[in-house]
């Protein structure tokens, strides 16, 4: 007697790996998170909202999506949410794409990309980056074909660092057919510090097709409660939040959301710390001699190909852990400072220790 068997597709999902956890005296560098503790009303809105856990949640999410309007000056029915950009990411490949339609996207980018495409039975199309680690708009308009539904920009790119200009975007979308969905993933956006950086919003409000999606997690400090949204077409949003599963987004993650966004200016002075930071780790990198991108998200990359799980194992020994990914290089968050100290010495090490 054989158990039932599952779609064919989702023997070719690929394994999504998470940053690996810390141990006691080590810094966890490995998922991007804000290393900066929850703001204290932060908190207490989540512990309150926990008192009435034997409640569902709000289904609509509407104090979450009003706060969301007021905050990013949107209409309502332009927004979608989900657990995490993760997860509204999931909604929108099954509500635009059918069975073989094809999902463009550099690559190396975010690794959740080839998994959503393939559980949602589309096909990948991976363009490859350049040799700075940027996205190649040429080439990834030469890649649209009839069966092409969707488009990812993911900027900065996780795990490189590369931040599209608003220049760059605005030319792109004039190539790409306007029954495509771009979507311009900006988890990282708030770290951004460059001349031309992209006015998603801006974007989105004058192209039909264009979607901004966004996460809570990395500088409003949510990583833990799973809170993303997106802003796009009240049609494209409606089709999102209808493959939306209900009461996906919990009702502490609504509220503490909420809390977030009302704690916004005191969030953004820690960003400005986390940035100051990543530009002095980027700065000194390049001082020993690391041709390292330019790094615009919280974290910073080395390009080392097969020395990767080297490096990595290197960064455990120093009490560091980081997210490699073999034969392609390293990821590394910007931490503590005494944590980006540990990298400096590591990397200065390890570079020596390889000429």
């Amino acid at each position: 007697m054989s158990a039932p068997k599952p779609r064919a597709n989702l023997a070719d999902v690929p394994a999504y790996v998470p940053g690996k956890p810390s141990q006691p005296g080590s810094f966890k560098l490995s998922s991007n998170e804000n290393p900066h503790p929850p703001l204290p009303e932060m908190v207490a809105a989540a512990v309150a909202a926990i008192e009435s856990m034997n409640r569902y949640p709000d289904m609509g999410a509407t104090a979450m999506y009003q706060a969301l309007a007021d905050y990013l000056d949107v209409d309502v029915d332009r927004l979608a949410s989900g657990t995490g950009s993760v997860g509204v990411l999931y909604h929108l490949l099954q509500a635009f794409c059918d069975p073989g339609d094809e999902v463009v996207y550099a690559w190396r980018s975010f690794e959740a990309y080839p998994i959503a495409a393939t559980v949602s039975a589309a096909t990948s199309v991976q363009v490859p980056l350049t040799p700075e680690g940027g996205h190649d708009f040429a080439a990834m308009a030469a890649a649209v074909t009839e069966r092409t539904k969707v488009v990812l920009v993911c900027t900065p790119n996780n795990p490189t660092g590369n931040a599209v200009t608003h220049t760059q975007v605005a030319e792109f979308l004039t190539q790409v057919p306007e029954h495509v969905v771009v979507v311009l993933d900006e988890a990282y956006r708030e770290f951004v510090r460059m001349d031309d950086p992209l006015d998603a919003l801006a974007l989105a409000a004058t192209h039909d097709n264009v979607v901004v999606m966004r996460t809570l997690a990395k500088a409003y400090g949510l990583a833990g409660l799973r809170v993303g949204y997106m802003v796009a077409h009240p049609d494209v949003a409606a089709a999102v939040r209808a493959c939306a599963l209900p009461f996906g987004v919990s009702h502490v993650a609504q509220v503490a959301a909420i809390a977030a966004l009302n704690a916004a200016p005191e969030l953004m002075r820690q960003v400005d710390a986390i940035a100051a930071e990543r530009d002095r780790v980027l700065v000194a990198l390049r001082e020993q001699g690391w041709q390292v991108p330019p790094a615009q998200g919280n974290f910073v990359w080395f390009g080392i190909g097969d020395q990767a799980m080297e490096f990595a194992a290197a960064a455990e020994a120093a009490g560091i852990v980081v997210r490699p990914f073999a034969g392609d290089g390293v990821r590394v968050s910007i931490g503590e400072p005494e944590a980006n100290d540990r990298l400096l010495r590591l990397a200065a090490g390890f570079r020596e220790a390889s000429l």
